[in-house]
């Protein structure tokens, strides 16, 4: 997969999956555009990097923060919505409050950037990809018991990757989700120190086939969200 010249923004480019997406975006020669807000960018590996442009963009759910960041890229090609929060919750511990932080860490900030990345490659012409990062309880809602909250946000994440794609198919602009379970990465193995961790799919796995979806080889793929499990 060749990104040589092309431009990528990555929202959650400084966590475990958005580092392994930008290593392997960078390794295909992307030039590679990351909102970050606090102390993300002193910990980010690649933060030197020549094709690394960090952004400080305190919250994605900020419209014109957004706009800043689209339009300063100079000729977008995809945009790749990592970003996102997690919270386990049973129902009668889940407030309003709690329900609603999850939409917006989830939901809202992939619209938000879904809408500003139409925008920017609409501009730069000659179609485009996005790539949105769903949940395994996307589509297996009854795996969201006691996360019903999470669920809910995700599979908002999976219908709106599969209304937007048919809403962009005509552009040129092609929208696919990747659908992952629980990954490998330090914080889930400190959660779960007795899980089996050889069967968890691996970052730079699910990179590998976000890669794809967001690529110029993907040339028919849209509307799908796409299992990433591993053995589990």
């Amino acid at each position: 997969m060749d990104y040589h010249d092309r431009h990528v923004v990555v929202t959650g480019g400084t966590g475990a999956l958005g580092a392994a997406v930008v290593a392997a975006l960078l390794e295909a020669g992307a030039h590679c555009h990351l909102p970050y807000r606090g102390a993300e960018a002193g910990r980010f590996a690649q933060r030197g990097h020549e094709r690394v442009r960090l952004v400080p963009v305190e919250r994605l759910d900020d419209e014109a923060a957004l706009a800043g960041l689209y339009d300063a890229v100079p000729r977008l090609w995809a945009s790749i919505h990592v970003a996102g929060g997690f919270a386990f919750a049973a129902v009668e511990d889940t407030t309003r409050a709690l329900l609603l932080a999850q939409i917006e860490a989830n939901l809202l900030t992939c619209y938000l950037s879904c809408r500003a990345a139409v925008a920017a490659l609409r501009k730069a012409g000659g179609g485009g990809r996005i790539v949105n990062v769903a949940a395994r309880h996307a589509l297996e809602w009854r795996m969201g018991a006691k996360m019903s909250a999470y669920t809910a946000s995700k599979a908002g994440v999976a219908a709106l990757t599969e209304a937007l794609a048919e809403e962009l198919a005509g552009e040129g602009i092609l929208v696919n989700a990747v659908a992952p379970s629980i990954m490998d990465t330090p914080a889930n193995r400190a959660a779960m120190p007795k899980a089996d961790h050889a069967a968890w799919p691996k970052v730079e796995e699910v990179a590998r086939t976000i890669l794809f979806l967001a690529s110029p080889d993907n040339k028919v793929t849209r509307g799908a969200v796409v299992p990433v499990y591993g053995r589990v």
